[in-house]
């Protein structure tokens, strides 16, 4: 068998994303949730953090040149079919980012199992659980050869400044108008329109109907910070507003919760599910994976999920 054609028996994923040295968040978390769920990772480094389970105590921002080399170096050789992109940590990475990902493909991405043809950036790719109308006017020309995650990761969990001065600028203005699915939780959002974050799910609608304006396609609103009995997200689209809500499950071990659910829906589109069965799909991941790690005591601080298989 060519190795070319062995690279198709597994989908394979791209997150672009920063380090945690601690292992749970950023591009650690999403490769453990990739290869729990039988996708392939592959990895474009935005910035490296000194953390651990108490909190972050240096960053250090990649340059632009070396995330566009990244990129460049696995579109080249890996048929990408999806890209979760997580902390740019900076106005010039987020441009580096959506220069790289307007290019053509060096290599055409795999039609995705249970997809229909449609135009998406000069190739035939219409991932399931999307409008072709969806892109709104010149969406041909908008949409990429890869379905596209960002989770506008800002600040840690902890409570530290993760992006610099011009960031949300740059994001508005250069990569929202790329993205496929957002997955801001209520402070993300908030930051991104500009205004205060919601205590209500009807107005986590609202503003999930305001960043589509801004041009994804579809948003995840995360609701986990709202009061209530249970934890309620929102998938907000063009035409319909989807409610998932499940129980809060008491753990002191929490860190990584957004990137996982994003990556698993990431890796769930990849394989094949519509986008509102693949957030149920990757909610549930998400459970588990808090399920799994509540009991552990991997540091004197909040630690982190255990992404396992559910299979």
């Amino acid at each position: 068998m060519d190795p070319g054609d062995a690279a198709m028996t597994r989908p394979i994923a791209l997150t672009i994303a920063g380090s945690d040295s601690g292992g749970g968040a950023g591009v650690q978390a999403d490769l453990r949730t990739f290869a729990a769920l039988g996708v392939y990772g592959a990895s474009a480094i935005t910035a490296l953090t000194a953390q651990n389970t108490r909190g972050v105590r240096a960053i250090e921002v990649a340059s632009p040149e070396i995330v566009r080399a990244q990129i460049d170096a696995v579109m080249e050789d890996f048929r990408v079919a999806v890209v979760k992109i997580g902390m740019l940590g900076s106005a010039e990475i987020v441009g580096a980012v959506a220069e790289r990902l307007r290019l053509p493909s060096p290599r055409p991405s795999p039609a995705i199992p249970g997809s229909s043809p449609g135009r998406r950036g000069g190739q035939s790719l219409l991932l399931p659980g999307l409008d072709p109308g969806i892109a709104g006017e010149g969406g041909a020309e908008r949409r990429m050869r890869a379905f596209v995650v960002y989770d506008p990761v800002m600040i840690a969990s902890s409570g530290d400044a993760l992006s610099g001065a011009g960031f949300v600028e740059a994001v508005r203005a250069e990569l929202l108008p790329l993205v496929d699915c957002l997955t801001p939780n209520l402070v993300e959002a908030a930051a991104l329109l500009g205004e205060p974050a919601t205590r209500s799910e009807a107005d986590m609608a609202r503003q999930g109907r305001a960043l589509i304006a801004l041009g994804p396609r579809a948003v995840v609103i995360k609701g986990g910070h709202l009061p209530g009995e249970a934890a309620v997200d929102l998938l907000v689209t063009g035409d319909a507003v989807h409610r998932f809500a499940g129980p809060f499950i008491p753990s002191n071990n929490l860190h990584g919760t957004g990137c996982t659910l994003s990556s698993a829906i990431a890796a769930n589109i990849v394989l094949g599910q519509p986008l509102p069965e693949a957030v149920a799909a990757a909610k549930d991941f998400v459970r588990h994976a808090i399920e799994a790690g509540r009991g552990l005591a991997l540091g004197a601080g909040a630690g982190p999920l255990i992404q396992i298989g559910l299979n």
